[in-house]
C-alpha cells in the first residue's frame, strides 16, 4: 500500500492549500485530490446534509484505492471526521485537531481567536480542542464566511477583501490575542490580507501546514509512506467548474495541473 494515493477532499479549492503542504512535506507522495465544486459553500448547510457529503466523497476516494484520507475542510472535519472513521478502512485525517495543537503552543497570553466558517464556529469544536490542550485559554470565535467566495473569486488582494477582512476582525484585535487560527482551508490564501489587519504581533496558525505534518507522522508509523519518487502524476477531480478549478489549482500549486476530471458524485450515496 506504500505506493497507492492520499485521498483529499474539500468543498472546493480551499483544500488545495491542504494539497500543497502535502506535496512540499511529504514529495514522494501521489495525492488524488476531489474539490466539490457543485455544492460548495458547506459552512452554511447542516451536520446531516456535510456527513452525507462526505460520506459520498469518501466512497468515491476509495474507489482509487487510496491509502488515507484527508478531509481538508474544517466544516467537514468538525462534523463528519467521526462517521468517516468508523466507516473508512484507511486512517482519516482532519485539519482541527493540528491546527487546535500549534494554537495552543503557539500563543503566550493564552487569548486565542479562531475564523471560519459558521458551521465549523457554531459547532464549537476549535474551543472544545484548545479547552483540551490548554484549560486556561480564552478563545474568541468569528465566523467569516464572506471570505470562501472571495477566495472562490480569486479576489485575494481586492479593495473589498481588504475592508470585508477589517469588519470581521476588529472585533478579535480588540480582544487582543495573539494567535490566530485559520480555521477554514480557504483563508491561508487570505493570509497576507489577514496578517496586515491583524498585525505582526498575532501568530496565524495555518492548519494546512500542521495536517501535512501530522499525515506525515502517521504514514511513517503504520509504513505507509512512499520511500521513493516516483513519476506519479496527481489526479484532480470536481463536481462541477472543471476548467476554472484546474485554472486556479495552477494558480497556487507547485506542480502543473493538467487535467481535471467532472464526477457524479451523487452516484456514491448510498442512502
Amino acid at each position: 500500500m506504500r505506493e497507492d494515493a492520499i485521498g483529499v477532499f474539500d468543498s472546493g479549492v480551499g483544500g488545495l492549500t491542504v494539497a500543497r503542504e502535502i506535496m512540499n512535506q511529504l514529495p514522494n507522495e501521489k495525492i488524488v485530490y476531489f474539490g466539490d465544486t457543485a455544492r460548495v459553500p458547506y459552512g452554511s448547510k447542516s451536520k446531516d446534509t456535510i456527513i452525507s457529503f462526505s460520506r459520498q466523497i469518501a466512497r468515491f476516494l476509495q474507489t482509487k484505492n487510496v491509502k488515507a484520507i484527508v478531509i481538508a475542510c474544517n466544516t467537514a472535519s468538525a462534523f463528519a471526521l467521526e462517521t468517516l472513521k468508523k466507516e473508512c478502512d484507511v486512517p482519516v485525517i482532519d485539519v482541527i485537531a493540528p491546527g487546535a495543537r500549534a494554537a495552543a503552543n503557539a500563543t503566550k497570553n493564552n487569548k486565542i481567536g479562531i475564523i471560519g466558517t459558521i458551521g465549523t464556529v457554531n459547532s464549537g469544536i476549535y474551543s472544545q480542542y484548545l479547552r483540551e490542550k490548554k484549560p486556561e485559554a480564552l478563545v474568541y470565535a468569528k465566523a467569516c464566511p464572506l471570505f470562501v467566495p472571495l477566495v472562490e473569486e480569486n479576489w485575494l488582494y481586492d479593495s473589498v477583501t481588504i475592508e470585508i477582512a477589517e469588519r470581521y476582525l476588529s472585533e478579535l484585535k480588540g480582544y487582543g490575542v495573539d494567535s490566530l487560527v485559520l480555521g477554514c482551508t480557504h483563508y491561508p490564501l487570505l493570509r497576507h490580507t489577514i496578517q496586515k489587519v491583524m498585525g505582526e504581533q498575532v501568530e496565524l496558525v495555518n492548519p494546512a501546514y500542521e495536517t501535512a505534518l501530522t499525515l506525515k507522522r502517521v504514514l511513517e508509523e503504520k509504513e505507509l509512506n512512499q520511500l521513493e519518487w516516483k513519476d506519479n502524476h496527481h489526479e484532480f477531480y470536481v463536481s462541477d467548474g472543471a476548467e476554472q478549478f484546474r485554472s486556479f489549482a495552477n494558480s497556487i500549486l507547485p506542480c502543473n495541473v493538467v487535467e481535471t476530471n467532472v464526477v457524479n458524485i451523487e452516484m456514491y450515496d448510498r442512502g
